[in-house]
């Protein structure tokens, strides 16, 4: 009952208040955003959605455009962060347009975190376990158990048994812990992006 109906409530009722609270904070990230550097305000990456289908994501842009493709672990970060993407990084504000891809049925609050179409490999143990049988979340059981600091095969096991235990308990368990890892920063790295969302300007942007 709640895997089918009450996590979606839930989502969509949860998703409506933060934003309301958080928006004079959206607002000033995207004046922000806009004023200190070339490039849209919120940028669109096509990720893997629920069963297999993939979606567009939407983050506020935090690093420059220019920013080149590359591995994840050759880049340094610092190196093409704008000054406002640092800001808004650090204290997770980059990801507050999810929400908007909750609200649509895109993505829950709490799932398996949605990656780019080139981690074969990662989508592969993902599709061989069951794991994107749900909606990927905002947050999930990987990020807080290791996050971005895990290995391909851990990781789509988290997701695999966060699947197969879908609850509130379980929920509410992951909700409350992602707090407690972003105000301590735990585990996170940067992740490879392929910005598609500025056609006719350089789309090599990497952000987390």
């Amino acid at each position: 009952m709640y895997n089918s109906f009450g996590k979606r409530l839930i989502d969509i009722v949860l998703s409506a208040i933060i934003l309301v609270v958080t928006s004079p904070i959206m607002l000033v990230a995207a004046i922000a955003i806009k004023l200190s550097s070339k490039g849209p305000i919120v940028f669109k990456q096509t990720r893997m959605g629920k069963d297999h289908q993939p979606f567009k994501l939407y983050k506020f842009r935090s690093m420059r455009i220019d920013t080149p493709e590359i591995a994840s672990n050759d880049l340094n970060g610092d190196d093409y962060h704008t000054a406002v993407g640092k800001f808004i990084r650090k204290f997770s504000i980059d990801e507050l347009p999810q929400l908007f891809n909750v609200i649509k049925g895109d993505m829950s609050i709490i799932g398996p975190r949605p990656i780019i179409l080139k981690e074969k490999n990662l989508l592969d143990l993902r599709h061989q376990n069951g794991a994107e049988s749900v909606r990927p979340g905002i947050t999930g059981l990987a990020q807080v158990n290791g996050r971005d600091n895990l290995a391909d095969e851990p990781k789509a096991r988290y997701d695999a048994e966060y699947a197969k235990n879908v609850s509130l308990k379980n929920d509410g368990k992951i909700f409350m812990k992602t707090i407690l890892y972003v105000i301590k920063r735990d585990g996170v790295v940067e992740e490879q992006i392929d910005d598609d969302s500025t056609a006719g300007t350089k789309n090599n942007h990497k952000d987390k």
